[in-house]
C-alpha cells in the first residue's frame, strides 16, 4: 500500500510552498487508495511553537487536506531516536563525537582559509575522548556515490566524498533533521517521499542510513521551488504568505487548492477542475522539473470564477464577515446574487455590496446637470406609482428615456450616483429593485 506524508516544522503558518507540498502528498496517496500521514517536525526547540501547529493544522482543513494518521510528533519520539543510533553505534556505523565546538570551529575557519569546502574530519575528531553525554555522528562511506531515480527530477548522483559525517544525535538526546526523518518514514512505512527540490542534498545522506539499517529506500519525488513572477524565489511580496491570509483577504479554498495543483502540474490542457477530479488525475510524470511562477492575477482570476459558481447561500455568510454587523438593507444574498459575477474576491464582493448598505450616499452634486436632475425627477413621478418590481422598474426608465429623448448612459451615470454614489453597478433596475422602493424614492427626492 502506498503511503505518503506531509511533515512541516511548526516554526510558522502553512506557506503556500508547504502547502503545495502538503496537496500533491495527499493527492497521491488518495489517487492509489494509500494513506495519507501527517508529522509534525517540531526538533527545532527554539523556534517550534503551539500556534504554529495550530495554524499549520488550520491552513490544511480550510484547504480540505485531510490526514489518515497523525498529527504526530518527533519531540514524543525521543527514545526511539536513541534507541536506532544506539543500533548504528553497536553495529559499528556510527560513533560519539567529543570535538569540542571551539574546535570544530577552528578546524572550518582554517578549511575556508585554504579554499576548501568546510566540512568534519573524523580523523582529527575521533582524537578528542570523553566519557559524558556527546552528539552521535555518521560514518558516511567516502568512496563511490549515492544515487536514485528521482520521480520528477529522473537520475540523481552525488560522490560520497562531498558528504561529511552528519550528526545523527544531538548530545542532548534531540535528533537531526535527516536522522529523525529516516526513523520517522521507516517507523511510519512511508514508501512515496514527496517533498520540496530544496532537499535534494539530504536525500544522500539519508539513502546512506537506510542502507546501514538494512531497510527499505522510499521511492523520492522532489517538487521544484515556486518563484515570483519576476523570477525570484517566492517571497512575501509575491505573495508567500499563510494560507488563512488568502482566506481573510477572501479567496475560497478549492480556487486556492486548484490553483496550487496548477503550479508545475497539468493535467492535460485542464485550468478549472474540482478537488475529486484531482484526486483521481494526479500524477507524478507530470510534475515539471522546472520550477514554477506564482502569478497573483492569474490566481484572482481562477477565484472569480469559482465565486461565479458558487452559490449566494454559501456565499453570504462568508460576505458577512466583512459587513457592518448593524447594517440595514435587502437580504444578503440576493444582494449576493447579483453581484458575485464581478467580484474576484469575497471581499471584492463585500465592498461591492455595501453600495446596498450605505446610509449616506456622497457624490458631487455639481455633477449631476440641470437636465440629468429633471430627468430624474420625472422618473421618481413614475415609480411612486409602480409595483416594486425589476420589470416594472425598467419600464419606467424605458419611459423617462422615451419622454425625455435622452440615451441611457445619460440617465444612468447621474441615477447611479445619487442613489450608489458610484458610477459603475449592475444593470440600474436590479440595483433600484434591491435598494427598495423607501429609499430610491428618498434619494431622489433629496437630489
Amino acid at each position: 500500500m502506498i503511503r505518503t506524508r506531509f511533515a512541516p516544522s511548526p516554526t510558522g503558518y502553512l506557506h503556500i510552498g508547504g502547502a503545495r507540498t502538503a496537496l500533491f502528498s495527499w493527492a497521491y496517496a488518495r489517487r492509489h487508495r494509500g494513506v495519507f500521514v501527517l508529522r509534525v517536525e517540531d526538533t527545532d526547540l527554539e523556534r517550534s511553537t503551539k500556534e504554529s501547529v495550530q495554524a499549520i493544522l488550520d491552513g490544511m482543513r480550510w484547504l480540505g487536506i485531510d490526514w489518515d494518521e497523525g498529527p504526530l510528533f518527533q519531540m514524543q519520539r525521543l527514545a526511539r531516536y536513541q534507541e536506532v543510533a544506539e543500533q548504528l553505534l553497536a553495529a559499528g556505523h556510527a560513533y560519539r563525537d567529543y570535538m569540542p565546538k571551539e574546535a570544530l570551529d577552528k578546524l572550518r575557519e582554517q578549511q575556508l582559509a585554504n579554499g576548501e569546502k568546510p566540512r568534519y574530519d573524523r580523523a582529527i575528531g575521533q582524537k578528542y575522548k570523553g566519557d559524558g553525554p556527546a552528539a552521535i555522528r555518521f560514518k558516511t562511506p567516502h568512496e563511490g556515490q549515492v544515487g536514485w531515480k528521482d520521480l520528477v527530477k529522473g537520475a540523481i548522483e552525488f560522490p560520497n566524498a562531498e558528504l561529511d559525517d552528519l550528526v545523527l544525535l544531538r548530545a542532548d538526546g534531540v535528533p537531526t533533521y535527516n536522522f529523525g526523518v529516516v526513523v520517522d518514514d521507516i517507523d511510519m512505512n512511508i514508501t512515496h517521499v514527496i517533498r520540496g527540490d530544496d532537499h535534494v542534498n539530504n536525500t544522500p545522506r539519508q539513502i546512506h542510513i537506510y542502507e546501514k539499517l538494512n531497510k527499505k529506500i522510499p521511492q523520492f519525488g522532489h517538487v521544484p521551488m515556486i518563484l515570483g513572477a519576476d523570477g525570484e524565489r517566492l517571497s512575501k511580496r509575491h505573495g508567500a504568505t499563510s494560507v488563512m491570509e488568502y482566506r481573510d483577504a477572501g479567496f475560497l479554498p478549492e480556487a486556492l487548492c486548484n490553483y496550487l495543483a496548477r503550479l508545475g502540474w497539468s493535467h492535460g490542457d485542464e485550468e478549472i477542475f474540482s478537488m475529486q477530479q484531482f484526486r483521481e488525475w494526479f500524477d507524478l510524470e507530470h510534475v515539471n522539473s522546472a520550477p514554477a511562477r506564482f502569478d497573483a492575477e492569474k490566481l484572482k482570476w481562477l477565484n472569480q470564477q469559482y465565486l461565479k459558481g458558487a452559490s449566494a447561500a454559501r456565499l453570504a455568510p462568508l460576505v458577512e464577515g466583512h459587513l457592518p454587523k448593524d447594517r440595514s438593507g435587502p437580504p444578503l444574498d440576493r444582494v449576493v446574487e447579483l453581484l458575485k459575477d464581478r467580484a474576484a474576491t469575497v471581499r471584492q464582493l463585500a465592498d461591492e455590496a455595501m453600495l446596498f448598505y450605505t446610509r449616506d450616499v456622497a457624490y458631487p452634486k455639481d455633477a449631476i446637470g440641470t437636465e440629468a436632475r429633471q430627468a430624474l425627477q420625472d422618473l421618481r413621478g413614475k415609480l411612486e406609482k409602480i409595483s416594486w418590481e425589476r420589470p416594472a422598474i425598467g419600464a419606467a426608465i424605458k419611459e423617462t428615456l422615451a419622454a425625455t429623448k435622452m440615451k441611457m448612459p445619460q440617465l444612468a451615470m447621474p441615477l447611479r450616483q445619487v442613489l450608489t454614489g458610484r458610477t459603475q453597478t449592475p444593470s440600474i433596475d436590479a440595483v433600484l429593485e434591491l435598494l427598495g422602493r423607501d429609499t430610491v424614492l428618498r434619494r431622489l427626492k433629496e437630489l
